[in-house]
């Protein structure tokens, strides 16, 4: 039998397309290592030409410091125990580890640092919902904002109310509120930010109850529910809900969703209401701005509240951009939103999402997803600017990963939208970057031969590119894995370990004495 599998291991070096490692005439065991642990005669070839190394890189002495230089950072570290006057929760929709980890190679390097990845503390959040292994934007959203798990496809409820139950949602002792009303009855002012429609999944859990995260619109309600069945969709409670209505900045995406279709041609209710115009009518001070200039351009000690809706649908990816655009840039918006809130003598909640990662990846369009990474982290490099550590506390996580892989042995400095230097044993290179499902999958293979398509003559550069996928699905996935969780400011040491994703609001809330549960401020009158 053993040498039975040596001569299978030996026939499969000699005659596969895979060029991993030279003919191993080795016993069967370290052969078999040498396929898991190849030693690349391309990488060889490369080295010279793109293999790319930080100065004293290859000496003893580099990593030595760098070590003790990270240990000297670590002891030299206090804990603050101060109270938190103001909260941002910044939300990477879908970043998982390999998404941030890739991304810093549009930085530089591989070991570049995203700007939320220099914080103190991290720590892992388990992502499952109630009723699923791998979870959704809305019942995560549910989760880190609510401190409650619920069902996949429900927002601001607990896990007695099924997804699309449009009876059980009228039990308003189903809802659960999030940390944003926890601040506003303490006195605080709390608001929103996203890239996404401001009615999408993970900004509705600041402020919404549903049974149904596509329930933006009164239309999507009727057509599940029918016309009179006392459900009210997102957008309406953004505008007429008991958060909603009381949140004082709101910048993202999805104006389709506030106007009726028979008033302007983009419009999607069927309920005769134009809730922009209502917000404007509610007061003098609102302010409703529509493009980059107008948020620019604004005075933030005017309004009383903001609105900014600057695309019909979702913002458009950075990418897609040009200068023509009028949408703000997300770090414009976070720096207005900062410069607006910081009035508030009593500090302030805010919700910051890059929510078009999660659409990248979806799409298989890796170059987007990264791109998105690279623009969500300048958006926290301008909070921490612009706030103090000693008073503001920073928490910056993902909802969900991806079935995203990085993979492939190549070298430092490589292009990581490039193949990898390991080809197949078909005889057909591979990406380092590639998907384990999603919509690319059918560009990739010929179901006709069964055989793999040339990956390198479908990547060929464009923002649009899809990179391979193993299983044909219209949508790629979400990943079941935990996500990390970054942390600086008042009491960011709680953010360390392995934990439920719900505790998220509540480690948020014990800093800055928001809500009625455990506290520093419920500690000390102990």
């Amino acid at each position: 039998m053993l040498l039975q599998t040596n001569v299978v291991i030996v026939i499969a070096l000699l005659f596969t397309g895979c060029y991993a490692a030279p003919e191993c005439t080795r016993s069967a065991e370290y052969c078999k290592d040498r396929l898991m642990h190849p030693d690349l005669e391309e990488t060889k070839g490369q080295q010279q030409q793109q293999g790319r190394r930080v100065d004293g890189e290859e000496t003893t002495a580099y990593w030595r410091e760098h070590g003790i230089n990270f240990v000297k950072g670590k002891l030299g570290e206090k804990l603050n125990k101060g109270k938190a006057k103001n909260v941002i929760l910044f939300l990477g929709d879908g970043m998982g580890v390999t998404t941030t980890s890739t991304a810093r190679t549009l930085l530089g390097g591989e070991e570049k640092s995203l700007s939320f990845e220099l914080f103190p503390h991290t720590g892992l959040s388990k992502t499952y919902s109630v009723d699923l292994i791998v979870p959704d934007s809305a019942c995560t959203a549910t989760a880190y904002l609510c401190g409650v798990k619920a069902q996949e496809g429900t927002i601001g409820v607990n896990g007695f109310v099924p997804r699309t139950d449009c009876k059980v949602i009228l039990d308003k002792t189903n809802y659960v509120d999030s940390i944003a009303k926890w601040a506003m009855d303490a006195g605080k002012w709390s608001g929103l930010v996203t890239t996404t429609r401001v009615t999408h999944a993970s900004p509705a859990g600041v402020y919404a109850h549903t049974a149904e995260r596509d329930w933006e619109n009164d239309a999507e309600v009727a057509n599940d529910c029918g016309a009179k069945s006392g459900v009210e969709d997102i957008a309406y409670q953004l505008i007429n809900g008991e958060v909603g209505s009381k949140l004082k900045l709101i910048l993202g995406g999805g104006r389709k969703n506030f106007v009726d279709s028979t008033l302007v041609e983009w419009g999607k209710r069927i309920d005769g209401l134009n809730l922009i115009e209502q917000f404007k009518a509610e007061s003098t001070k609102n302010v409703y701005v529509d493009t980059e200039q107008d948020l620019m351009d604004l005075d933030v000690t005017q309004p009383d509240r903001i609105l900014g809706l600057f695309q019909d649908d979702h913002m458009l990816y950075h990418m897609e951009t040009n200068e023509s655009t009028t949408q703000p840039t997300l770090e414009q918006m976070t720096r207005k939103a900062i410069e607006y809130m910081s009035q508030n003598d009593e500090g302030y909640f805010l919700f910051i999402e890059g929510g078009r990662i999660d659409h990248a990846h979806h799409d298989n369009y890796a170059r987007m997803a990264l791109d998105e990474t690279v623009e969500f982290s300048k958006a926290i490099a301008a909070a921490r600017e612009l706030t103090n550590e000693e008073d503001t506390l920073l928490v910056v996580t993902a909802d969900h990963s991806h079935a995203f892989a990085y993979a492939g042995y190549a070298n430092r400095g490589t292009d990581v939208f490039s193949k990898a230097p390991v080809i197949g044993n078909d005889g057909i290179p591979h990406m380092i970057l590639s998907y384990a499902n999603g919509p690319s999958a059918v560009n990739f293979y010929k179901a006709e031969t069964k055989e793999r398509v040339d990956p390198t003559t479908v990547v060929t550069g464009s923002r649009y590119d899809e990179f391979p996928a193993g299983v044909p699905l219209d949508s790629e996935t979400h990943g079941g894995d935990d996500v990390l969780v970054y942390a600086l400011g008042p009491w960011s040491h709680l953010f360390t370990g392995v934990y439920e994703q719900n505790t998220i609001p509540h480690m948020m809330a014990y800093s800055a004495c928001l809500g009625d549960g455990l506290t520093i401020c419920s500690q000390t009158k102990s």
